[in-house]
This record gives structure tokens, C-alpha cells and sequence, in this order.
């Protein structure tokens, strides 16, 4: 009996997917719950798994864009598997070692001792033989690239060899160093955008074109939450079995925000304006697939720890491409940490219908003045990007102040104040 494989529905809004890559190949034998595809769509990869035991046939190639519902294969439970499971993976000869290969093995007797004029020149200035020269060019032919590479790997080198001679009979010219190796001007690779860069390509431009996006900066003393981090992480580690970081807190200075500002955890509808009661943080990670944002939901009902375990859960997911739809919908607010990758300023762009998006970046060391004095502080720059049509400048000053005093005093982040 043969099975159909369908593409299956896997969010709301999405109508199409791209095949990734087929985990099993054309012909193989399947059993129930193995995955066969990775598929790609445009918020996070999904897993399609084999419903039967059998022989899979596919039928739409890797890198193809289809419709939900549509059929890409089918597992006959009857069938003869006509291709072996792979689980080691074997290394193909590049293009460049074929074609060199090739051309040495195919090399024609009579034009091994033939140089072209310009390989001659410089095989002769080298001490050099036709023998000791690998040919590549067309019917195994030696080059000038060619006599110059051998030439190189003799240790003798031509650009010195030429630069003596003509200091010899010049000392007015200098010779300009010789290029060894083959030149790569114009070698290009192409590769299609995967369905996840796309639609993030798509969503910032939009949101540029369709916001009146504004930055406002603040800088933080992370001098406390860094002692607490440094007393507490042992600790914070053998009880809850995750790291103690610090998007924890500003996870929580964030809700305490938003709960004093309420404008800018809101949506704007036409023209509506749209108050979100509840509070479901986004976290910007980057992947080797793009940019994704999974979002913490009913943040303010957890504590720093609950905090950390979903992100360290979220990590996990992102790291084996188990992300789901469910975990990327229905975020009210963006926190994006360009910090971790060295970034010391950077103005963040909204995730719409999102309102406000906020930029952490790199801890450094910086004399600041304290209480009339000088003293060295681990200081961060904090940015908030926001639609100026919905929150005002005092606004968004307030509520990058207020997670200011939240991160410089955590202890108002315990008592909700």
C-alpha cells in the first residue's frame, strides 16, 4: 500500500514551505516516526516524520517552495529499497582536485617536455625541468601558472630571482612583487536566500516603510547585578541546573516597565490603538538559518530562573531545529542582545505589530562619577527603538529609566516596585 506524504499545516498565516533537505534519500527504507524532511518556513524549520514503515519516493527536489497540503513523496509499505541508509558521510573530490587529477593522469607523452615561452622562462630561471611541473591546463598542458606554482614550492623564489637581476644592471627600478597562485577575480558562488532570511528581509524593510521608528539611549551601571551574578551563580547552577545570566533581570526590569508604561507593550490597528494586558517577551537569537525571536510568555508569572530555563530551553530548540510556530507567536515586546557579540551601540528595528524593541550591548569598564568621585563601573548602553506615532518621546525616556533603576538596584525588581 502506498501512503501519501503531505506538507502539513504548520501556523497560522503560513501557506508554503521549502524542502531544506531530505533526511532520507529516494529509495531507502523508512520506519514510522524516522524524519524525513526538514522543512523551511519562513518564522522557524519543521520536522516531517515518516506516518508508515516502507520504501520512500520522493518527489519534489531539495530547495523547492510548495504549498501546504501539497504531496512530495510517498512511502510504498510494500516496496524494495533500492538505496542503502547512509550514515557516514563521504567526502567528494572538489571540482579543482578532479580536474587537476584528470589532466595529470590524460597528460600526452609528447607534451611533457613542451613549455610555452613564458613557463619556460621562468623554469629555466628556477632550475626547473618540465617533469618537476604539474600541468593543468587542457590536456594536461603546463601554464605559466603552472611554473610559477612549482617554482614556488621549490623554495626558490622567482620575484627574488628577477629583483637581483635588475639590481644588477639598475638600481633605479624596482620590480613589483610577482602574484603566485591563480587568480580568483570573478569567482562567484550563488545560493538562494533560505524562506527564513526572506521573510525577515521582507518584515525589517516593512517595518521601516511603515513606522516612525525613533531611538533613545540610556547607559546602565551593571556593577550590582554583576556582584549578585558573581555571589549567586554556583549556586543559581546546582539548584536550578541553568546559568545565572543577565537576561533575567532584564526580563523583569522589562515587565515592571511595561507595567508602568503600559503604551508601550501595546499594538497599533489602523486606528486603533490595541492594550495588551499580558506581557510575552521576545528574545532576538541568532542562528545559522537567520535571525528568530522566541517569546517568553506570561513573563511577568516567573521568576529569574523561570526566566533563564526558557531561554536555555529555547537555545536547545533553536540549536536542533526544533523551534516551533507556537514558540515564536504572540510576543508584545522585543528584547534583542547584541552585546554577546561584541556590539557597543546599535539602534534596533522594530518587530512589528510591536511597538518597541530593546537594544542591550557590550559591558565595559568606564571611569563614571559617583557621588562627587571617580570610580571605574562596568557600564552597558541600552537603546530603545519605538513608533513614534504611538509613544511619545517622555514615554519611551520614562521607560528606558525605569528598567535603569531596575538593573542598578535590583532589589526593586523583587518587590515590584
Amino acid at each position: 500500500m502506498k501512503f501519501e506524504i503531505k506538507i502539513p499545516s504548520v501556523g497560522e498565516s503560513i501557506t508554503e514551505a521549502t524542502i531544506g533537505q531530505w533526511v532520507k534519500k529516494n529509495g531507502e527504507a523508512v520506519k514510522r516516526n524516522d524524519v524525513l524532511i526538514m522543512l523551511e518556513t519562513d518564522k522557524a524549520s519543521v520536522e516531517v516524520v515518516a506516518e508508515n514503515d516502507g520504501v520512500l519516493s520522493t518527489k519534489v527536489a531539495e530547495g523547492q517552495t510548495v504549498a501546504i497540503g501539497s504531496v512530495v513523496g510517498v512511502i510504498d509499505t510494500g516496496g524494495v529499497a533500492t538505496a542503502t541508509t547512509s550514515t557516514i558521510t563521504t567526502a567528494t573530490p572538489t571540482k579543482s582536485a578532479t580536474t587537476t587529477n584528470t589532466a595529470s593522469a590524460g597528460l600526452h607523452p609528447d607534451l611533457k617536455n613542451h613549455l610555452p615561452p613564458a613557463a619556460q622562462k621562468i623554469a629555466n630561471e628556477n632550475n626547473l625541468s618540465a617533469s618537476q611541473i604539474q600541468g593543468t591546463g587542457k590536456d594536461g598542458r603546463i601554464t605559466k601558472s603552472d611554473a610559477m606554482l612549482a617554482a614556488s614550492q621549490t623554495g626558490v623564489s622567482t620575484t627574488t630571482t628577477t629583483a637581483t637581476q635588475s639590481a644588477k644592471t639598475s638600481t633605479a627600478v624596482i620590480q613589483a612583487p610577482t602574484v603566485t597562485g591563480v587568480s580568483k577575480q570573478g569567482q562567484q558562488t550563488r545560493t538562494p536566500m533560505t524562506t527564513i532570511r526572506k521573510k525577515t528581509a521582507e518584515r525589517l524593510v516593512m517595518s521601516q516603510q511603515t513606522t516612525a521608528t525613533l531611538t533613545t539611549f540610556n547607559e546602565v551601571d551593571m556593577t550590582k547585578v554583576i556582584e549578585i551574578r558573581n555571589k549567586y551563580k554556583d549556586k543559581f547552577k546546582e539548584k536550578y541546573g541553568v546559568g545565572l545570566g543577565f537576561m533575567g533581570f532584564f526580563v523583569k526590569a522589562c515587565v515592571e516597565a511595561l507595567k508602568a508604561w503600559p503604551v508601550v507593550n501595546a499594538f497599533m490597528d489602523g486606528q486603533d490603538v490595541l492594550m495588551n494586558h499580558y506581557f510575552n517577551i521576545g528574545v532576538a537569537v541568532g542562528t545559522e538559518k537567520g535571525l528568530i525571536v522566541p517569546v517568553i510568555k506570561d513573563a511577568d508569572l516567573l521568576s529569574v530562573a523561570g526566566v533563564e530555563t526558557t531561554i536555555k530551553n529555547f537555545a536547545a530548540k533553536a540549536r536542533d531545529g526544533k523551534i516551533t510556530i507556537n514558540d515564536l507567536s504572540g510576543g508584545t515586546f522585543t528584547i534583542s542582545n547584541g552585546g554577546v557579540y561584541g556590539s557597543l551601540l546599535s539602534t534596533p528595528i522594530l518587530n512589528p505589530p510591536q511597538t518597541a524593541i530593546l537594544g542591550m550591548h557590550k559591558i565595559e569598564e568606564r571611569a563614571v562619577v559617583i557621588n562627587g568621585k571617580i570610580e571605574i563601573r562596568s557600564m552597558m548602553y541600552l537603546a530603545l527603538s519605538y513608533d513614534h506615532r504611538m509613544i511619545d518621546g517622555k514615554e519611551a525616556v520614562s521607560f528606558l529609566v525605569k528598567i535603569k533603576e531596575g538593573i542598578e538596584d535590583p532589589e526593586r525588581l523583587l518587590i515590584e516596585i
